[in-house]
């Protein structure tokens, strides 16, 4: 080791030498978003003399080269494009698309007055109806949004948080009625509602009433919907409001101990809910940061499960995985390049080990995207997964004296924020104190100052600038979209049975009082009576009031 410490020495002093003579590096200086320092070269030295035993084996403790023996030679990781918006006829008739073009896993996106607890008739719903996402204020929109779709075989990842165990209910009594068991449906709910409160801002309740959502709804799924994962933990929103790649680490698995403390505060056993936990993930555009940025998550979840929460199945120490391109690196300049962009993401994502993976459209920074744009996107997964070569090999990166000691150095960045938010008192208190929204604040404003004074390198935004012609093509909601659903309400209130309705809906606010009632039964009762999510979320707001952000200045 002493030998190749001098010779890698001796190399970098010449490398220094050269570089400048011919008056300097490319870069000033060769720097990840996280602070981690690329060397010219990476040899043995820079990884420990045990890191073998830190890898293991695929499938195996600590599942540092991922959490399948098998990986992608045994199957391909879920093609889930996410999609939603305008009305439920016209979500529908993208999620059939999609599936004809060989996707593999359906992903819906709701409006905004859908996350927030809103029917599409509130006057807070006015002008949002339809326009990031499909509306559904009741069960009449989302028999409509799974028509014809194979629930029994496909599984389905919902991005909602606050309403979360409305939509999960929406979507099984929808499985009911097509003779799907509950048992036999198979998906995700978003549910991370801590994310919400340091980087998004779709929350609806205070912190401890949604929590206690979050822990009815692992416990409603671990008795009744066995193949559901009743939380994804997102680090994807936190990363795109500007955090750095060991942010996203160190902060996503600090809300994941929260939830895991959050249920077995309420009785749960660790090894009855651990398994169905499951992560969003961000892909940036370091390619090679990226890779190691998966290896060093899952790496670090498990020895949590395992030192921390003292789990002994193994599949309770697995961090399994959805990630996403990231929406905020397109640009609307030359959106061409965005195709490029979203290759080099999803690569990343692939050879970092995950289970399921969306690709963005190339004209995702201007609208929401059109129908070719959503099937280049695909398309792009697809040549990766079956002409690449790349799902052949498992862990191709692993041993990679880069990737490895990149690994090493994120795990021990967001090792570092656990301990910070840890002597806060944990991750609830770390977000009441504005900590993780002022460490956000700084990463995006100096993300921002690099971007300006180009010592960061946007292609075609601040270099490489050319004229270009207003866009063509692209998607535009239509506008009646909010009267048909206004006009829909109304009819469903008319004919539905109000009296059934009214008091499934009192029932739960009775319920929502009682602080060890698990509200999930009266949720599915109150939506299979016709109670309108508006209704149904209002009932909780009477009980829990709502929260009231803390402002980082």
């Amino acid at each position: 080791m002493a030998d190749i410490k001098d010779e890698k020495a001796r190399w970098q002093k010449q490398v220094y030498e050269k570089a400048k003579a011919k008056g300097g590096e490319r870069h000033p200086s060769f720097v990840t978003s996280s602070g981690l320092e690329q060397k010219p070269v990476y040899t043995p030295d820079d990884v420990p003399g045990e890191y073998t035993e830190q890898l293991g084996f695929p499938g195996e403790y600590p599942f540092t080269r991922g959490v399948q023996p098998t990986m992608y030679r045994g199957r391909f990781w879920t093609m889930r494009q996410y999609a939603g918006f305008g009305s439920a006829e016209e979500s529908n008739q993208r999620y059939h698309y999609l599936l004809q073009s060989g996707q593999t896993g359906l992903s819906v996106a709701f409006d905004l007055p859908t996350q927030m607890g809103r029917d599409a008739d509130h006057s807070r719903a006015r002008g949002e109806v339809g326009k990031v996402g499909v509306s559904i204020s009741s069960l009449k929109d989302m028999e409509v949004l799974l028509k014809g779709l194979p629930l029994a075989d496909v599984s389905t990842s919902m991005t909602i948080n606050a309403t979360a165990p409305i939509l999960l209910s929406l979507y099984a009594a929808v499985g009911e009625q097509n003779g799907v068991a509950l048992e036999q449906l198979s998906g995700t709910v978003q549910n991370d509602i801590l994310k919400e409160y340091m980087a998004r801002g779709t929350y609806i309740y205070p912190p401890e009433p949604s929590l206690r959502l979050i822990t009815n709804m692992f416990a409603f799924c671990a008795k009744r919907i066995p193949k559901w994962n009743p939380i994804s933990i997102s680090g994807y929103h936190i990363r795109e409001a500007g955090s750095t790649a060991a942010q996203e680490i160190g902060f996503t698995l600090a809300d994941g101990i929260a939830y895991v403390e959050a249920a077995l505060k309420a009785g749960l056993q660790v090894d009855e809910f651990a398994g169905r936990l499951s992560f969003f993930f961000n892909v940036h555009n370091n390619f090679l940061e990226e890779v190691a940025k998966f290896r060093a998550a899952r790496r670090l979840w498990a020895r949590i499960m395992k030192e921390r929460f003292k789990a002994k199945d193994p599949r309770s120490m697995m961090l399994r995985f959805h990630a996403q391109t990231a929406g905020s690196t397109l640009t609307a300049q030359q959106v061409d390049n965005n195709v490029v962009r979203v290759a080099l993401q999803a690569l990343a994502a692939v050879m970092g080990g995950a289970q399921s993976l969306h690709t963005n459209s190339r004209d995702e920074a201007l609208a929401l995207p059109s129908e070719e744009a959503a099937r280049l996107a695909l398309r792009t997964q697809q040549v990766i997964a079956y002409e690449s070569g790349v799902a052949d090999i498992i862990d191709p990166m692993g041993g990679s004296y880069a990737v490895e000691s990149m690994t090493d150095e994120l795990e021990a960045k967001a090792q570092d924020y656990l301990r910070r938010i840890d002597d806060m008192g944990g991750m609830v208190r770390a977000i009441a104190q504005g900590y993780p929204q002022g460490e956000i604040q700084e990463a995006a404003y100096q993300a921002q100052r690099d971007l300006e004074q180009k010592r960061s390198v946007v292609v075609g935004v601040n270099q490489f600038q050319i004229k270009e012609p207003p866009p063509q093509g692209l998607l535009r909601v239509d506008e009646t979209v909010e009267r048909t659903q206004t006009e829909r309400l109304k009819k469903l209130r008319a004919e539905r049975d109000n009296a059934a309705a009214t008091r499934t809906v009192d029932a739960l606010r009775k319920a929502a009082a009682t602080p060890d009632e698990n509200l999930m039964p009266l949720i599915l009762d109150a939506v299979k009576a016709y109670a309108t999510l508006g209704e149904i979320s209002d009932a909780m707001r009477d009980v829990f009031g709502e929260h009231q952000e803390h402002v980082v200045l």
